[in-house]
């Protein structure tokens, strides 16, 4: 009786936290609704500019977020596809190939890179910005593709994490049957095993995809500024969503300054969110495929 009245103490408790942890972001979110949507519409994101010729590059948007948005969306793409070839292999070598010794010493190496505070990636991109300018040229220095590079490094933990936990966690029938069959340790990765840990690396993919686009300590050492523009190239200044609420947030003049800024957070989230569900589709997609070939 008191093991059942101990497991109901457990399983209560269990939900009392679930419900409190989804009252607090619903409350979140409805802050957040109720401060920004008033100050949600064209006006916004494009300001004084029409929103059709902003959108074909006729016109600067000078009063809106629309160049942020933009700017956001070229990092954490940039910045995802660094990160993703360079994760991924890694993760395939630790999960695969390396040894005891091997997988020890480079795991404790990436356990210490995902513990480095973003602040601290963020000034090592800003020390790498100062070498190329002085060394090579004017025309290098804090850009877009700094940024992009210093990002890649803060998330690359993360990929290379869910790579080799998604390779490592197969079960042993699903890891020995093609060699058996006599196929090489390479057919047997890229054929079987990459196939089946998929919706593991994918799931790795997004969440560093979500880090890309809200991380600011990063940024704010490696290019972004308060009115760049639209990028032009990789080695262009840019704005940024996450940049842009800092920015407001801490010089906001009146309550209405104050209120685009708590729109341009819905902004962000909804990026955020749509980046998510393109990278939920990406996922089961491609695991589909690779499901259906094997």
């Amino acid at each position: 009786m008191i093991r059942n009245l101990a497991e109901k103490s457990v399983v209560v408790l269990s939900w009392a936290m679930t419900l409190v942890l989804c009252a607090a972001v619903l409350f979140f979110l409805g802050y957040l609704l109720r401060k920004g949507l008033p100050s949600l519409g064209t006006n916004l994101i494009f300001g004084q500019a029409d929103p059709w010729q902003a959108l074909l590059g006729q016109a600067r948007v000078f009063d809106g977020i629309f160049a942020a948005i933009v700017g956001t969306l070229y990092l954490v793409i940039s910045a995802t596809a660094l990160a993703v070839p360079v994760g991924v292999c890694s993760g395939i070598y630790l999960a695969e190939y390396a040894g005891p010794a091997t997988n020890q010493l480079f795991g404790f190496f990436f356990d210490i890179l995902a513990g480095i505070p973003s602040i601290v990636i963020g000034l090592f991109g800003f020390s790498i910005a100062i070498f190329l300018h002085k060394q090579f040229s004017d025309r290098l220095g804090l850009c877009l593709l700094i940024s992009a590079i210093s990002l890649a490094l803060l998330v690359l933990p993360y990929i290379i994490r869910s790579t080799q936990v998604s390779l490592e966690n197969l079960p042993t029938r699903i890891r020995k049957t093609a060699p058996a069959l006599g196929a090489t340790r390479l057919q047997n990765i890229v054929y079987v095993l990459i196939p089946r840990a998929l919706s593991g690396i994918v799931s790795g993919i997004i969440l560093a995809t979500g880090r890309c686009a809200e991380d600011t300590a990063v940024i704010m050492l490696t290019g972004v500024v308060a009115t760049a523009g639209i990028p032009s190239s990789l080695l262009s200044q840019y704005e940024a969503l996450p940049f842009y609420i800092y920015y407001i947030s801490s010089q906001y003049a009146d309550q209405a300054e104050l209120s685009r800024g708590y729109g341009a957070c819905l902004v962000l989230l909804g990026t955020c969110a749509v980046l998510f569900m393109l990278a939920y589709y990406v996922k089961r997609s491609l695991t589909y495929r690779a499901l259906y070939r094997a």
